[in-house]
C-alpha cells in the first residue's frame, strides 16, 4: 500500500476500535433506534455544509440514487440497528470481536460485483493469520448472549461485507462527502419516528451524551470520509482488513482506560492480528511478462558432428 493508504488504514484502525464501547454504554440508558438516530443526525449535520459547498449536492443524488439507497440500506440503516441491538445482551468486545469476520465474507461476496481482487497465496497466509489473531484473542470473551444477537452481529457482519463492494463498483465517481452525507440523512429520517417513540423521559447522563457525541462525530462523520477514501485508495476487500485491527485496538482501549489485563493470550493475538493485516492488505507482485524471443536465423548456430559449433 501506499504511504496514503497505511495511513488511512491506520486511522480507521483506531476510530472504529472504539464505537463498541460507545454503544454499550449508549444502550444502558436509550433505545438502539434512538443511539442510531442520534449517531446518524449529528454525523449528517457535521458534513452537510461540506457536501453542498462541492456544489452540485442535487445531482449527484438523482444520478445515482438506487447504488446510494442500496449502501446506506446495508452499511448504515440495517447493520447499524442490529449492532446496536445486539450489544443489549452482549459485551462491547464481543460484538467488536465478532465483527471481524467481514474480511472473510466480503471476498467470498467479491466475485458477485465484479470486483474479485487477485488472492495469492501472501494474501491468504494474511487473512488466516489475522482469523486465527481474532480467534485467540475471541474466545476468552465469548460469554453471555443468545442466538438472536449472533444472527444480528451475522446480518451486520455480511451488511458490512457487502457495502463496500457496492461503493467500489456503482459509486466510485462520486465524491466521499456527497455519498455519505444523503446516505446519513435518509438513515435519520428512517429512525426518527422510533427515536421520538422510545425518547427517554429524563434526560441521559453525561457519560451516554459523551458517547453519542463520540459516535456521531469520530465513529460516524470522520470514520466514514476516511473509510470512503480508504476503499478508493486500496481496494473494498483489503479495506475490509481494518476490522481485524479494531479488536486489538478495543483491548488496548480497556487496558490503558479500564485497567483491564493484558494476557500472554492477548499479545500472542496482537502479533497475529498486526502481520496478518500486513500480509493481506500488501499489494499482489505484478506478473511478469515472459515473451519468447526469436533468434534471426542469420545469427543462429549449429552443432557440427565433431561438437564444434559453428554459424549456419
Amino acid at each position: 500500500m501506499t504511504a496514503r493508504g497505511w495511513f488511512l488504514f491506520s486511522l480507521m484502525g483506531v476510530i472504529w476500535g472504539v464505537p463498541y464501547l460507545m454503544i454499550k454504554v449508549a444502550v444502558d440508558e436509550l433505545s438502539p433506534s434512538m443511539v442510531v438516530f442520534a449517531r446518524c443526525a449529528l454525523g449528517a449535520a457535521l458534513l452537510l455544509p461540506f457536501a453542498l459547498r462541492q456544489g452540485g449536492f442535487g445531482r449527484t443524488v438523482r444520478t445515482h440514487w438506487k447504488p446510494m439507497l442500496a449502501f446506506a440500506v446495508i452499511e448504515i440503516i440495517g447493520p447499524w440497528w442490529t449492532l446496536t441491538d445486539a450489544e443489549r445482551h452482549l459485551s462491547s468486545s464481543t460484538a467488536g470481536l465478532l465483527i471481524a469476520g467481514v474480511p472473510i465474507v466480503a471476498l467470498l461476496l467479491a466475485r458477485f460485483f465484479g470486483a474479485a481482487e487477485r488472492v495469492g497465496a501472501r494474501r491468504i497466509a494474511g487473512l488466516t493469520l489475522g482469523l486465527a489473531g481474532v480467534t485467540v484473542l475471541t474466545l476468552p470473551h465469548l460469554t453471555g448472549g443468545d442466538a438472536l444477537s449472533m444472527a444480528e452481529v451475522l446480518v451486520t457482519v455480511v451488511g458490512y461485507a457487502t457495502a463496500p463492494l457496492i461503493a467500489a463498483r456503482y459509486l466510485k465517481d462520486v465524491p466521499t462527502l456527497q455519498l455519505i452525507t444523503p446516505c446519513l440523512t435518509l438513515a435519520a429520517v428512517v429512525y426518527a419516528p422510533a427515536a421520538f417513540l422510545t425518547r427517554p423521559a429524563t434526560m441521559p447522563s453525561g457519560e451516554v451524551l459523551a458517547a453519542l457525541a463520540g459516535l456521531g462525530v469520530i465513529c460516524t462523520a470522520m470514520a466514514f470520509v476516511a473509510f470512503l477514501e480508504l476503499i478508493k485508495e486500496v481496494g473494498p476487500t483489503r479495506a475490509g482488513v481494518i476490522t481485524y485491527v479494531n479488536p486489538a485496538v478495543a483491548v488496548a482501549a480497556g487496558a490503558l482506560f479500564l485497567d483491564e489485563e493484558l494476557t500472554l493470550g492477548i499479545g500472542v493475538a496482537f502479533t497475529l492480528i498486526l502481520a496478518g493485516s500486513v500480509l493481506a492488505t500488501a499489494a499482489a507482485a505484478p506478473k511478469r511478462d515472459v515473451r519468447r524471443v526469436r533468434v534471426p536465423w542469420s545469427t543462429r548456430q549449429t552443432s557440427r558432428a565433431d561438437g564444434r559449433v559453428e554459424s549456419p
